[in-house]
């Protein structure tokens, strides 16, 4: 089970982004998402520095070099503030059902990133696994119809309104940051001096980040509007439990995943969302599962499968 650690970090990463979907949805529909991202990161930086104090006495990584610390906050700047910003303006502006169908090219973009960064090389049967996963994942969320609560329109005047292009164009941004956020990771835990663990790199990535998004909260004037949000009772509900499962829990796996597994690998693994988030929306939404939902589903979870035992049937061929 131990050769699996990777692979299954990754998947739990997937389960975290299929709630913190939702969360952050609901959320953003409540405040705008930029007042979301600044408040969720602030969270998780809060609950990063308690874990990490209660399990190693400390807050900030012994031993960790200046080199590392450059990659790590500029994979979390990359990722969380605009890779995720993107995500999340994009999650508001067109749903989570095109948003997860756009996040869904993240793996192919992670690939490409890791070979040219990381010389990273995958064999015929991982790449046919992503390409079984990513199929499986496109033909699921290309016919579900997932509900998002009473479809209104948003006003013009609201932070988040704006074309369907234009929100797709956003989706596609978000994907990007993501793939490229993982991969300076990987490459700054790992290649740049003693190997850093998951768990403090995801707190400098998340540091970086907070500093990062409230300055420029600040620069656009929208901190006075940041704090009136705190007043807003269920969207910091939404935004407690999002950054909990979100930039807590979801980035720590993510980046256990690529200690252990490559990045293209990971990446697609942690793209699951739209196939795990099935059961969610069910339970959440009271929604039935078509038979177009459970093919796509099976498909993805073939490629999943073919990417947890690629590497031991490239042995044998």
């Amino acid at each position: 089970m131990s050769e699996y650690i990777g692979h299954i970090a990754a998947l739990a990463t997937a389960l975290c982004w299929s709630f913190t979907a939702i969360f952050f949805s609901e959320a953003g529909r409540r405040i705008g998402s930029f007042r979301v991202n600044k408040i969720r990161l602030l969270y998780a930086v809060l609950i990063y520095c308690i874990v990490l104090f209660l399990t190693t006495g400390r807050i900030w990584p012994e031993g960790i070099n200046a080199q590392q610390v450059i990659w790590l906050a500029g994979s979390g700047i990359i990722g969380l503030v605009i890779g995720d910003g993107l995500g999340f303006k994009a999650l508001v502006m067109i749903g989570p059902r095109i948003t997860t169908l756009l996040w869904s090219t993240a793996p192919i973009m992670a690939t490409v990133i890791a070979w040219f960064l990381l010389g990273e090389q995958l064999h015929i049967l991982d790449l046919l696994g992503i390409a079984l996963t990513v199929g499986g994942i496109a033909w699921v969320v290309s016919e579900r119809q997932f509900k998002q609560g009473p479809q209104v329109e948003l006003a013009s005047d609201h932070p988040d309104a704006g074309s369907k292009i234009k929100g797709v164009f956003l989706g596609l941004g978000a994907a990007f940051g993501q793939a490229a956020g993982l991969v300076m990771s990987k490459h700054a835990m790992l290649d740049l001096g003693e190997p850093v663990e998951p768990m403090p790199a995801s707190f400098i990535r998340m540091l970086a980040s907070m500093v990062v998004i409230w300055l420029l909260g600040a620069f656009r004037g929208e901190l006075t509007h940041t704090i009136k949000a705190f007043r807003h009772g269920s969207a910091q509900l939404f935004t407690t439990g999002g950054a909990l499962v979100g930039p807590f829990l979801g980035v720590w796996m993510s980046l256990l995943a690529v200690k252990y597994i490559e990045a293209g690998i990971a990446a697609t693994l942690n793209a699951t969302t739209p196939i795990l988030i099935i059961p969610v929306v069910i339970m959440y939404y009271k929604e039935k599962v078509s038979s177009r939902a459970l093919l796509g589903a099976i498909i993805a979870f073939l490629g999943v499968a073919l990417l947890f035992v690629g590497d031991e049937l490239s042995r044998l061929l």
